[in-house]
């Protein structure tokens, strides 16, 4: 050891109470590995930092080596050419995760959180979508973009491809489904197998692309053809990466399950078996997650909101938390379910299902007359479900006053009419502070026969949807509250309003079309509420909103207390699908935590590991929802295949400088009209008013045109589907307010 090592001061790790209850023979904590190194001041070797953290046990030394690697992985540590660890110095080196594009380009998300780099196609042909990699800043292009020169690749994240299989001039490849990763995967001939070009095929990299050479791959699954019925959700799965198979470990450690509670589970918490605890969901729903109950106080209102109790199911350091974990959601396709518990627990014993015992984790609301949660608390509990009712069956009693329904539900009408009455005073406390209700058109996909489709049909959300999103916001409000006053590491689900360029670009929208957002610099969601209910008998409401919406960022997990814009609250968390979401598990394990009396510092979690788990379970809700849309999308496309040549009414929904999209009215399906379709001009983007302008004849096309175009091509592979424009209504000139003549 050097002179300065000898006499550096000794590390105290500050997590070591978290790492000895982690583990039965700890070892120094990430934090003190960094500590240590910056306060060197030098690259270390990995004997170098065993001997200043006092390692010397074999074992120890496994676990140090091991625990390097995974920083080294994870960006916070680089292993130079002189085999040392060294501080990633963000001025002049960046970690971060890929995002490659379909035309060869990519970007660097950096982990600190920083503007994202541009990384050109010549340093895109070494990395894929998803990797982790050091960059360096080289410059800044003509955009005013930082471009990045790649230093190192921390971690290959793409093992298997899918896509179809090709053979052109004696050399077979496969073309990727997802459109992110650019490059194509060559297979040698002896790796083919038995798979036929134009099949559907998973290939796994046997080696990964260089700056020289294109991955290669061998054909390790083949799929079918590509427009064999569910064939959409198979490519998406693997396309995605999605886990859908339970491991051996796993089906061994659930074999004990029964769908009966055990009684000795029972004991020890409040029995609520004989509360009548309802259930609410949609008529295809298989799990639920929570039931409710209300009944009037001299105050206002006790409202009960049980979840089904998962955590005492799911332990830490178990196959079964360790597959939630990977999975962290379920993913919910057209009549397909990838769930993330096994069966037995999703559909069985943390199921709420009508008449059967189940353990909960109930939160006691109580709210005032004018709709405001005063005081919670949280328990463990036993309960059965006395009804399983459907958001139809709700809305029947209750809005349309359903005669025959309210008498076949008589024992449990006053409390679903009490449900009601505090609800509306709960939409009026969330009116009065600015929550967001932003009335979106969600669609559903209808199959008839060998899994065709029949028809999309809008989905109708009505007073029971908005009782039950109402009541599991209290919810969720009151376990974010309660985990801050015990000052408990959690995750917390935050929502970022819109930033200056967004809402500067938003603004000059805005203005094109007369209208204005309130709020100066920092617009509230009351602001946003105030433009909507303005411009809600608008015939272009819909696309507003849309605009509206994009302004916003997409929400995260994180432990981070940033609040949530949409909602308009300082802290909101999820806590009510612990059957369907890993962040309400964490919930539930903090708060079991507490009601055990435990004090924060022996939590099996910390800070640090929030921030990870939060990025994991944000990175794996996107991959859902990114897989979700593109089988809609392969649906939608099929759907159309034999409507080629049909015309269409519709209205843009995006304009782009390549076209704009038209969504065709009543089916809600969308398309491109492409630039080079318009005719004999030259037209302009003008992405500030969401505008196509013709340079010579001054047509302009823009968002919430009404439009009339005809179906051109379908191309399954791409999901895309290609319109041909035949006529716009034009608007008046000489207005402020855009209005349409009328057909």
């Amino acid at each position: 050891m050097t002179k300065k090592s000898a006499q550096s001061p000794k590390i105290k790790d500050p997590f070591a109470q978290r790492e000895a209850q982690k583990y039965g023979n700890p070892i120094p904590s990430r934090e003190a590995i960094l500590q240590l190194i910056e306060q060197e001041g030098r690259p270390l070797n990995r004997k170098q930092i065993a001997e200043r953290l006092g390692i010397e046990d074999e074992d120890q030394l496994e676990a140090l080596r091991r625990r390097l690697r995974a920083m080294e992985r994870d960006g916070q540590l680089l292993f130079n050419r002189k085999q040392r660890y060294c501080l990633i110095d963000n001025k002049d080196l960046i970690a971060g995760r890929v995002i490659g594009h379909a035309d060869g380009f990519g970007f660097v998300k950096p982990d600190d959180g920083s503007n994202d780099l541009f990384l050109s196609p010549r340093e895109m042909k070494q990395l894929m979508h998803n990797d982790r990699a050091v960059v360096r800043v080289a410059g800044v292009d003509r955009k005013g973009r930082r471009e990045g020169a790649v230093v190192e690749v921390l971690e290959r994240n793409t093992q298997r491809v899918v896509g179809r299989l090709h053979r052109e001039s004696g050399i077979t490849f496969v073309v990727p489904d997802k459109k992110n990763i650019a490059q194509d995967i060559v297979i040698p001939n002896e790796e083919v197998g038995d798979a036929k070009p134009g099949q559907i095929v998973v290939a796994e990299l046997i080696a990964q692309p260089t700056k020289r050479n294109q991955p290669i791959g061998r054909i390790v699954e083949i799929l079918g053809d590509h427009m064999a019925p569910g064939m959409e959700i198979e490519v998406a799965i693997r396309a995605h990466e999605l886990p859908h198979q339970w491991s051996d470990d796993l089906l061994t450690e659930i074999q004990s399950l029964t769908q009966d509670v055990p009684e000795s589970a029972k004991q020890g918490r409040v029995d609520l078996r004989k509360t009548p605890l309802v259930t609410i969901d949609g008529e295809d729903a298989r799990d639920f997650d929570d039931a409710v109950y209300c009944q009037k106080t001299k105050k206002g209102w006790k409202l009960l909101v049980a979840i089904a109790d998962v955590s005492h199911y799911v332990k830490s350091e178990t196959a079964l938390d360790d597959e939630a974990k990977l999975r962290s959601t379920s993913v919910y396709f057209p009549e397909r379910v990838i769930p993330m518990l096994p069966e037995i627990l999703s559909n069985g014993l943390c199921s709420l299902n009508p008449k059967e015992d189940r353990l909960c984790i109930v939160a006691e609301l109580n709210i005032d007359e004018h709709g405001k949660l005063f005081r919670s608390r949280f328990f463990e509990a036993v309960m059965c479900s006395h009804a399983r009712l459907t958001y139809t069956e709700v809305a029947a009693m209750l809005v349309d006053g359903n005669k025959k329904l309210q008498k076949k539900r008589a024992k449990l009408l006053p409390h679903l009419q009490e449900m009601y009455k505090l609800y509306k005073a709960m939409r009026i406390a969330r009116e009065q502070r600015g929550a967001m209700d932003f009335d979106t058109q969600e669609t559903q996909i209808v199959f008839g026969k060998s899994r065709k489709i029949e028809k999309i049909v809008p989905v109708v959300r009505n007073d029971a949807h908005k009782l039950i999103e109402e009541f599991m916001v209290t919810a969720n409000t009151a376990a974010a509250r309660f985990l801050i006053r015990k000052k408990i590491p959690h995750l917390l689900r935050a929502h970022d309003g819109p930033t200056t360029d967004k809402l500067m670009t938003l603004r000059i929208f805005l203005s094109g079309l007369g209208l204005q957002l309130g709020g100066g610099n920092k617009p509230t969601p009351r602001d946003y509420m105030i433009l909507i209910e303005q411009t809600k008998d608008r015939p272009d409401a819909h696309l507003i909103q849309t605009v509206l919406l994009r302004s916003l960022s997409q929400a995260v997990y994180t432990p981070e207390k940033k609040g949530h814009f949409g909602l308009a609250l300082d802290a909101y968390t999820h806590f009510t699908s612990p059957i369907r979401r890993y962040p309400d598990l964490l919930i539930h394990r903090a708060i079991r935590h507490c009601l055990q009396g435990k004090k924060p510092e022996t939590f099996y979690y910390g800070y640090p590991d929030m921030v990870t788990l939060g990025e994991h379970c944000s990175a794996n809700e996107r991959r859902a929802d990114e897989a979700t849309r593109d089988v809609v999308s392969w649906l939608k496309c099929e759907f159309m295949m034999d409507k080629i040549g049909e015309d269409f009414p519709g209205i843009i929904s995006a304009v782009t400088s390549f076209g704009f999209f038209v969504e065709l009215n009543d089916i809600y399906v969308e398309g491109l009209v492409h630039i080079s379709s318009l005719g004999e001009d030259f037209f302009h983007f003008d992405p500030a008013h969401y505008q196509l302008k013709g340079e010579r004849t001054g047509i302009r096309y823009r968002l919430g045109d009404p439009v009339k175009v005809t179906v051109a091509r379908v191309d399954l592979d791409e999901k895309k589907i290609d319109f041909n424009l035949l006529t716009v209504v034009k608007t008046r000139k000489k207005t402020k307010t855009r209005r349409r003549r009328k057909k």
